[in-house]
This record gives C-alpha cells, sequence and structure tokens, in this order.
C-alpha cells in the first residue's frame, strides 16, 4: 500500500503567502526593503499570524524597542496567541503583549527588570511559561524544535538590499536571524539609519526581508558599568581573598566574571593587590567579558591580555577601538560581539566562573528566582557549569579536577572552577543561606516540573564571604559538604547552626579558609586599594578614551 502524497514546502509557501500580503498592503511605500516607521503595524498585521512563534530582540542590553512597542499596539482581534521567544525581558512592551491578550506562551532566560510583573501574570493565567533557558540554551532551540516564524530584531544600520551592520553590539542578532531565514521565516529589522554603504556587513541582505529606520535610536542599556565609588570596603576584602585563595591558587589565566559589585572590586584590585603579590602575566589573561570599564586598569597596566564580549558597553566604544590587540575589532574599528559564541567560550574555553546570587541552600544549589519574582538566569547556568565534554588540558582545570578526585580510583580529568561570591546578608538584611530555596514554592506557584536552580550544587566548586573560602572540591561526604557552606554562611540561621567542631576540623584541614589563614591582612582592605576610585579615575586610566553615561557622571 503505497503512502499518501505529501506537501514538502508547506513552510515556503506560507512565507511567500505572508510576503505577498505584506507588499500588497504596503505598495509604493516599500523602497526595496525599507518600510516607513508610520506602516510598521500594517507590516506586522499581514506578516503575522494568530498562534506564530515570534523572536523579538530583547537582550542584555540591545532591545528592538520600536518593534516591541509596534508589536504590543497590534489589533488582539487580528493577532493573537503568539508564543514569544526573548532572551530578555525588559521593557514593558515585553510584557504588555501578554496582558493585551496579543501573547500567550513565553520561552525566555532573563526577565530580571521585569521578574515581579512576570510572576503576577502567572499567577493571573495571562503567560504560560514553556521554560526558562539558559541563553545558549534558548538560541539552540531556535534551531530545533522553537525556529521563529517571525523575528524582529535590531541593528546599527542597513542599506537599501537588506544589508545588515550590527556595529559593536551584535549580540545575538546573527542567531536569532540564521534560524529565521533557514527555515523559511519572515525577519524585520529595527536600525538606527539607512546608508548607501555600510562601514562592513555583518548579516547579508539575502537573509533579510524588511527593514525600518526607528524614529530614535535603539535602546540599549550599560547593563555591566559598576561605578567604584559604590564599591564597600567588604567587597574589597573578598576580593583579597578571592586573589590570592583563589586565582593565585590556581593559577587561572582564562576566566569569566558575573556582574556586580563583588567582581568589579576584584577587577579594580589586579593593578594594585594582584600585581603587589606578583600575579602580572599569571592570572587574568584571557577574558569572556563584556568590556567592563572596571577593567580599564587592569588593560592599561598589563594584566589582560584578550576579551571576547558577549555585548558592547555604552561609553567604551572609544576605549575599544584605540586598543584593537584586546578586543575583537574589525576594518571599520567597532567592535564585533556575539552572544552565542561567547556563551560558548565561556563554557568551555574558560577555567573559572565567579558570580554572585541571591539564595544557596545547603547543597550549595543557588537560584536568583525568590518569591514574588521569576527572573531567570541568562547566562549564569552556562558560564557557571563544568563541560563535560571538555577535552584541553590547563594547570587550573587539571588541578581542580585533582583536588575533585583525589583519594577516589577514577579516570583523571579536569574540573571547572565554579565560585560564588556572596555577602551573607543581602538587601535589607535578608539572608543568602537558606535551608531550603524559594525556588521550590515558585516551581510549584507556576507549575515547573523542576525548582528554577540557577547553578547546581555539584557544579560549584567555592563559595566565598567575607567569612572566608568553602572548597567544596576537598569535601568528601554530603555532612562534610554542608559544614563548610555553614562555615562561611556567617550569623545568617544556616551560619549559626554550624557544628563548631566539626568546622574547625575543616579549616583544619584547608576546607575552610580564613583570610588570616591566607595572610590577607584585613586592615588594608580599604577603597584605597582599588585602581580607581570613582568614574572620573576610570576615565582618567583610559587617558580620555571612556566616556560613561550621563547617569553616571557627577561631574
Amino acid at each position: 500500500m503505497s503512502a499518501p502524497s505529501r506537501v514538502w514546502d508547506t513552510l515556503q509557501s506560507n512565507r511567500a503567502g505572508r510576503l505577498a500580503r505584506a507588499r500588497s498592503v504596503l505598495g509604493a511605500a516599500l523602497d526595496g526593503k525599507a518600510v516607513p516607521g508610520a506602516r510598521i503595524k500594517d507590516l506586522l498585521h499581514n506578516v503575522l499570524e494568530c498562534g506564530d512563534r515570534v523572536c523579538l530582540e530583547g537582550n542584555n542590553q540591545k532591545q528592538a524597542d520600536f518593534l516591541g512597542k509596534a508589536l504590543a499596539g497590534l489589533d488582539p482581534d487580528r493577532i493573537n496567541n503568539l508564543h514569544m521567544l526573548q532572551s530578555v525581558l525588559a521593557l514593558p512592551e515585553h510584557l504588555d503583549v501578554f496582558e493585551r491578550g496579543i501573547a500567550s506562551k513565553l520561552d525566555f532566560s532573563f526577565s530580571g527588570p521585569q521578574a515581579a510583573r512576570v510572576a503576577k501574570l502567572v499567577a493571573s493565567g495571562q503567560l504560560n511559561i514553556g521554560a526558562i533557558h539558559t541563553y545558549l540554551e534558548l538560541f539552540s532551540r531556535y534551531f530545533i524544535d522553537l525556529p521563529p516564524r517571525v523575528c524582529l530584531v535590531a541593528a546599527e544600520a542597513a542599506d537599501r538590499h537588506g544589508n545588515l551592520y550590527t556595529g559593536p553590539n551584535t549580540e545575538d542578532t546573527p542567531p536569532i536571524v540564521e534560524a529565521t531565514a533557514f527555515k523559511n521565516g519572515i525577519v524585520i529589522v529595527q536600525v538606527n539609519r539607512i546608508m548607501d554603504v555600510l562601514p562592513r556587513v555583518d548579516i547579508p541582505g539575502d537573509w533579510v526581508d524588511f527593514v525600518v529606520c526607528s524614529p530614535e535610536p535603539y535602546y540599549i542599556e550599560p547593563l555591566f558599568t559598576r561605578d567604584p565609588a559604590l564599591i564597600s570596603e567588604i567587597q574589597v576584602l573578598m576580593a583579597m581573598m578571592a586573589i590570592k585563595g583563589i586565582y593565585a591558587e590556581y593559577g587561572v589565566e582564562r576566566l569569566n566574571h558575573g556582574i556586580g559589585f563583588d567582581t568589579a572590586a576584584i577587577e579594580l584590585l589586579l593593578p594594585t593587590y594582584a600585581e603587589s603579590l606578583g600575579l602580572r602575566g599569571k592570572i587574568a589573561r584571557h577574558w569572556a567579558l563584556n568590556p567592563h570599564p572596571a577593567l580599564i586598569p587592569a588593560i592599561e597596566a598589563g594584566f589582560v591580555e584578550s576579551v571576547h564580549s558577549f555585548g558592547s558597553e555604552l561609553g567604551m566604544e572609544d576605549y575599544i577601538r584605540a586598543r584593537p590587540d584586546v578586543f575583537a575589532v574589525g576594518p571599520d574599528g567597532s567592535m564585533r560581539s556575539n552572544r552565542a559564541m561567547c556563551q560558548a567560550a565561556g563554557h568551555y574555553a574558560c577555567d573559572m566562573f565567579i558570580g554572585s546570587t541571591l539564595q544557596i541552600d545547603l547543597q550549595g544549589n543557588s537560584s536568583t528566582a525568590t518569591l514574588g519574582r521569576i527572573a531567570g538566569f541568562g547566562g549564569a547556568p552556562n558560564m557557571g557549569a563544568d563541560a563535560r565534554g571538555r577535552r584541553h588540558a590547563s594547570p587550573a582545570w587539571l588541578k581542580a579536577g585533582r583536588q575533585a578526585r583525589e583519594g577516589r580510583n577514577t579516570i583523571p580529568r579536569g574540573q571547572k572552577l565554579v565560585v560564588q561570591i556572596v555577602e551573607t546578608f543581602r538587601e535589607h538584611m535578608q539572608p543568602a543561606f537558606v535551608d531550603r530555596l524559594d525556588a521550590w514554592e515558585l516551581a510549584e506557584q507556576a507549575g515547573f516540573e523542576i525548582p528554577p536552580v540557577m547553578i547546581y550544587g555539584d557544579d560549584v566548586t567555592h563559595i566565598l564571604t567575607e567569612e572566608g573560602i568553602a572548597n567544596l572540591l576537598l569535601c568528601r561526604s554530603d555532612e562534610e559538604r554542608e559544614q563548610a557552606i555553614r562555615g562561611v554562611a556567617g550569623y545568617t540561621p544556616v551560619g549559626m547552626a554550624r557544628d563548631k567542631r566539626m568546622v574547625e576540623n575543616l579549616r583544619d584541614r584547608g576546607i575552610i579558609v580564613r583570610a588570616e589563614d591566607l595572610g590577607v591582612d584585613k586592615r588594608l582592605a580599604t577603597r584605597d586599594l582599588l585602581a580607581a576610585r570613582n568614574m572620573k579615575d576610570l576615565v582618567r586610566a583610559s587617558g580620555g578614551l571612556y566616556s560613561p553615561p550621563r547617569r553616571f557622571r557627577n561631574w
């Protein structure tokens, strides 16, 4: 019996129909692939279909905000039940589509600025979460089971043939466009300007269907900028312990820093404290990192040899252009960032991740999802995970692996260093250490199959607080692991419940180390040790090349 005949080009036919509708409605207003901004809703009403998977570019920094506002303003009687795919929910419009009934389902990675609102929409049934992903995980699914039918992205400029120039903020535009274009979807791009000749072509026009010049440049957030004036002396102390007790101990040369003042303090202590320890050329040479302004003094001091970036940072453009040996700079002089490839580099090519969190439990599991806030995790689970597929060796990776397997009859292999650096109490005196993560209750409330854990405890190698460092690699039982964590949890309820005798035993064995055990003089842990103590110092360190965004200027 012969199999029934099958049509093999339904996606192509559907795409042709959408394009025909759009061109018919726009008529003479369409100039090549350029659509007037005033006609954007006409375009979207005719290329979108109810139930579509739509990828709206909203990532850590760059936002397709003009297209996002247009999408949120569509007629829900014509366009509804959309399935949104989005790296980051940062702007109100990203959730307006759910309140207005235009969209109903969401797969995403991070929603920090909108975390509380996400939780409310989930509770009210207006938003159904498919999954909270890591960035790399979500990008991967674009090519497997979640290819967008329509993507709405942002670029610096386009020509009338649709060729795109993304400038320093390429971020995740390439994987979004490629996954859509090569599955017969529709690619729509908002650009800051349309040019006759582009500085360089980052995405070919053959992959792009429509471009629209937005009335204002796309929104970009200087997410990684930290004012050194806000770094505390406790953070200076923790940075000193990190440099001497982990960076120097393992000889960490390739690394990624999370966002925050804790890691900014480390960056600003490299040219001072690390230099005094003779560590230049021995640690922190190669980075997967956005061009943090706090890294400028370390670059100028010769600590940093290379930086590959997820995205750019406002105000760093001229500095990057003047340091092409350090950054990935194109022939036009601007940096090329790539969020997907930098995530992969952070996972496989780096020996260490160090970042912060909101809650840590007694197994070392950590999460930024707390009660009333569904924040997601961004790229931290990729950065903060042992890469089981890694096969190349380095001294730091091998040493961590030896410690983890000491006394065990297992085949030798290395291990990535995954460090959580936190103060024992967060804002409003909320303890960072808890018996049970809020993620469990959030999972019950939202109907998740698993609790939203950011970094699993079996990947965490060290926990660093103002109390000291717990080296979990050296623990040989669950009980030792728990007491090591309690031993650095300070005066939190978790810390107060420690077994004092066992904690002292762990300290004798070097599993817990205090500042004095490392030879770190707490009297030196002052802001005077920072290579820059305010934003103006960073400008001076850059030779006037760094131009901080207005919100960071007080002069």
